[in-house]
C-alpha cells in the first residue's frame, strides 16, 4: 500500500512525497532509513474513481517503457548496477508523480533484497503487462536481462510507432467523417424544410427521391435531440460490451476477420506480434510451452488469442505446434506461417525463424496498412459527396419540373 508523507530530507529540504510498504511501521522505519524527518505519515486516500479495478494502477505508455528500458539496459552494459540506475533513472522523471513513485517504490524493494522482477511485481504503481515481466524474470536468471531490455525497448518502440502512424493517418479521415456528418445534418434538417415550403405552394406530385429526403429532412429535424443520444448510446454499449462480453467480442473479432482486406491486416498484425515476442522469450531462455502461453495473452483479437492459448495447452502434451495449427478448427492460419513454425521445430531455430517472420509480416502490413489509408480519404470524400450530391438533385428535380411547366 501507498502512505504519503511531508517532512525533511538529511539536507533540510522540505518534501513531500509517497512511499510504498506493507504497513505504517514499516513506511517510517523505510523514511528513517533514508533519514528522512517525517512531520506527518498516513496511508494514501483514493478518491472513489481509484477504487474502481481498472483504476487501481496507472497505465504506462509503452513509449516511456521502452525508453526506461533501453536506458536500463545502457546503464547496465556500462557495468553500474541495478540499483544505481534505477536511482539515475529515477532523477530524470522526478518531475513525473507517477513514475517517482514507481521508481521510489522499486529502489525500496531492491534495498530490502528482493530481484528486480519481484520489485516490478510488487509494486502496486504502475501497471506492466504480463510479458514483459516473464521476459525480466526468465532474463535476470539467465543473466542476460541487459540483452532482453534492450529487445523489450524494440518492440515496444515499435508498436507504439505503428499505433502512432495509423493514428495519425485516421486523424484526417475521421475529421472529414464528423465534418460531412454534421454538414448532411444541417442540410436534412434546416435547408431542405425551407425549400420544402416551396413545393407546398403547389399542387404536384413530387419525384420519390424527393419525398425520401423531404421525409428524412422532417424526421432529422424533429428528432436531432433523440439521433444524437442514440449515436452516443450505441457507441457506449458497444464499448462496454467489448471490454465486458468474452462472447461479444469473440463474435465481432470473428467477423472482422471474414471482412476482405480487414481481416488480412488483422491475421498479419497478430501473428508478428505473436511471434516477435514468442523469439524474444524463447531467447531469453523461456520454455517453449511457457512462451507460447505468454506471446498468446498479448494478443488483442480474440480468436488468435483462443487459437494460441489451446495450442500452447496441447504442446504440453508433447505435440508441435505447427501440426496444431494446421488441424485447428478455430481459425485457418497462413499456411506459409505454419510451414516456417514446422521448419524452426525441426532446425531447432525456432526463434530465429520467429523473429524472420515477425519482421516480414510487419513489414507486408505496413505496406497494407499504408494503401488502405491512402484510399481511405478519398474513399470519405466519394461517399459523403455521393449523399449530398443525392440530396441536392432531389430539390432541384421538382424545380425543374415546375419550369417546364
Amino acid at each position: 500500500m501507498l502512505f504519503k508523507y511531508k517532512g525533511f530530507d538529511k539536507t533540510g529540504k522540505k518534501i513531500k512525497s509517497k512511499i510504498e510498504a506493507s504497513s505504517l511501521q514499516e513506511a517510517k522505519f523505510k523514511l528513517k532509513s533514508q533519514k528522512i524527518i517525517v512531520i506527518s505519515l498516513q496511508e494514501d486516500s483514493f478518491n472513489f474513481l481509484n477504487k474502481l479495478p481498472f483504476q487501481n494502477r496507472h497505465k504506462i505508455k509503452p513509449q516511456a517503457l521502452a525508453t526506461i528500458s533501453r536506458d536500463l539496459s545502457i546503464y547496465l552494459q556500462s557495468g553500474i548496477s541495478l540499483l544505481n540506475a534505477i536511482k539515475l533513472i529515477n532523477e530524470r522523471y522526478k518531475n513525473d508523480r507517477k513514475l517517482k513513485h514507481f521508481f521510489s517504490a522499486i529502489i525500496d524493494f531492491l534495498d530490502e533484497g528482493k530481484n528486480f522482477y519481484t520489485s516490478l511485481d510488487m509494486q502496486k504503481v504502475v501497471q506492466l503487462p504480463e510479458f514483459y515481466l516473464q521476459s525480466i524474470k526468465i532474463s535476470e536468471d539467465g543473466g542476460m536481462l541487459q540483452d532482453v531490455l534492450i529487445e523489450l525497448a524494440n518492440y515496444l518502440k515499435e508498436q507504439d510507432r505503428l499505433n502512432k502512424q495509423i493514428s495519425s493517418a485516421m486523424a484526417y479521415p475521421i475529421f472529414i467523417l464528423v465534418v460531412s456528418f454534421f454538414m448532411v445534418g444541417f442540410m436534412l434538417s434546416f435547408i431542405v424544410p425551407k425549400i420544402t415550403a416551396i413545393f407546398e405552394q403547389y399542387d404536384q406530385a413530387l419525384p420519390t427521391i424527393t419525398t425520401i429526403v423531404i421525409t428524412a429532412g422532417n424526421f432529422v429535424q424533429n428528432n436531432w435531440n433523440l439521433i444524437l443520444i442514440s449515436i452516443f448510446a450505441i457507441i457506449s454499449l458497444f464499448i462496454y460490451l467489448m471490454k465486458k462480453s468474452y462472447s461479444f467480442k469473440y463474435k465481432i473479432d470473428r467477423f472482422l476477420l471474414r471482412i476482405p482486406f480487414i481481416g488480412s491486416l488483422i491475421e498479419l498484425g497478430e501473428l508478428s506480434r505473436f511471434a516477435y515476442m514468442n523469439s524474444i522469450l524463447i531467447k531469453s531462455g523461456v520454455p517453449v510451452v511457457q512462451s507460447f502461453k505468454l506471446g498468446s495473452n498479448i494478443l488483442k483479437n480474440s480468436v488468435f488469442k483462443k487459437l494460441f492459448e489451446e495450442a500452447s495447452s496441447k504442446v504440453v502434451e508433447g505435440e508441435k505446434l505447427s501440426k496444431i495449427l494446421e488441424r485447428s478448427t478455430i481459425y485457418k492460419v497462413d499456411i506459409a506461417f505454419i510451414q516456417a513454425i514446422a521448419i524452426g521445430e525441426e532446425t531447432s531455430q525456432l526463434s530465429k525463424i520467429l523473429q524472420n517472420l515477425s519482421e516480414l509480416y510487419s513489414q507486408t502490413n505496413n505496406d497494407k496498412i499504408t494503401l488502405f489509408l491512402s484510399l481511405l480519404e478519398p474513399m470519405f470524400m466519394l461517399i459523403i459527396g455521393a449523399i449530398i450530391g443525392v440530396i441536392v438533385v432531389a430539390m432541384l428535380l421538382p424545380i425543374f419540373s415546375m419550369n417546364f411547366q
